[in-house]
């Protein structure tokens, strides 16, 4: 298939820049026979007991940092991945790169040294400095690019999920942003329940593809976990005839990546798994996502889970409709038809 398979124009109106007032307000494209207009406060209406909500618990860390060179130029600096305490891969923005063996000075004057740079990253040492210490002092929410604003303190909060628990996100996965902790109780409490796996996602969720065929798409890498008790409760649920909704891309890309792995278990590690048209799901029966840039990777795994043909018809309903694109914007609910395999 061609990356211009997946265009379609999207007017600048649409993109969100602000989250819904509450989590619960934005609203809910439900896909089934037709098309049900909802808020997300109503998506107890449209799960079943028995469902199994499958959440990323990943936390975004403040990743984006400025700063000045030796020579006074200025610095952007966005960590894509924590190496250890004290060293990590960044992206860096600045007029001319920085040499290796360089200093960068932060803004509280502090100072990392750039000690390696590879595939488009630098490894920067912070010193003696806690990196995420140093993050929660200085760093900023590290918005994504199509929020054409500065963040703010409302962004700490509302750019993180409620129930983040693991370090290491640059990005949050967003379809998790609309659920406030008294709607995961009310769902609870009507037999829906829910599980944990951690993906930190990436930068590199907002690369564009570049290849006209995608097929020749590499996918960036990035670390998940997913312990066994998730794995026990996807088995059982399995079992009681239940469906595995994952909430989000990055879930359905972690479950998808440990189903690959044939037998179910707990695991840990990296994924580059890339799921585009003609992809075989294997756990994932339903999943509720935000909707997505243009020739974007995660269009292609919408794509694949409904088809194309559907997926176009549901954005072209989206925009008619107003519906809140992106990141802050706006979810829908969709059910896969297809035979799975597990």
């Amino acid at each position: 298939m061609k990356l211009s398979d997946f265009d379609f124009d999207l007017p600048n109106s649409l993109i969100a820049q602000y989250p819904s007032e509450r989590r619960i307000d934005s609203r809910l494209l439900v896909v089934e026979d037709d098309f049900i207009d909802a808020t997300f406060s109503q998506l107890g209406e449209f799960l079943k007991p028995k469902d199994l909500l499958i959440l990323n618990d990943t936390k975004v860390i403040p990743a984006r940092l400025f700063g000045r060179k030796e020579s006074g130029g200025k610095v952007e600096i966005l960590v894509e991945r924590l190496i250890n305490d004290f060293q990590a891969l960044v992206m860096i923005k600045a007029s001319r790169v920085p040499k290796i063996g360089s200093y960068i000075v932060l803004e509280n004057d502090k100072q990392v040294k750039v000690i390696d740079q590879a595939s488009g990253l630098y490894k920067l040492s912070f010193g003696s400095n806690s990196i995420l210490t140093l993050l929660n002092e200085i760093g900023h929410v590290p918005l994504p690019p199509y929020i054409e604003r500065i963040d703010g303190k409302e962004d700490f909060v509302r750019y993180q999920t409620v129930y983040a628990k693991n370090d290491g996100a640059v990005a949050a996965p967003t379809a998790g942003l609309h659920f406030d902790e008294p709607l995961l109780s009310n769902l609870n409490s009507y037999g829906v329940n829910h599980a944990f796996v951690t993906l930190h996602v990436g930068a590199g969720t907002f690369q564009p593809v570049k290849v006209e065929d995608i097929k020749d798409h590499q996918m960036h890498s990035e670390y998940f976990e997913v312990c066994q008790e998730t794995v026990d409760k996807i088995v059982t649920t399995k079992a009681n005839g239940g469906r595995i909704v994952a909430v989000g891309t990055t879930a359905v890309r972690t479950l998808e990546s440990i189903a690959l792995q044939g037998k179910l278990s707990s695991a840990k590690g990296d994924t580059d798994i890339f799921i585009y048209p003609g992809f075989e799901f294997r756990l994932v029966d339903a999943m509720i996502t935000n909707f997505h840039l243009p020739k974007s990777s995660l269009l292609m795994l919408v794509s694949a889970f409904i088809g194309i043909e559907k997926m176009f018809q549901i954005y072209q309903y989206a925009i008619e409709e107003k519906y809140r694109f992106f990141s802050y914007g706006d979810a829908m609910l969709l059910e896969k038809t297809l035979k799975r395999l597990y």
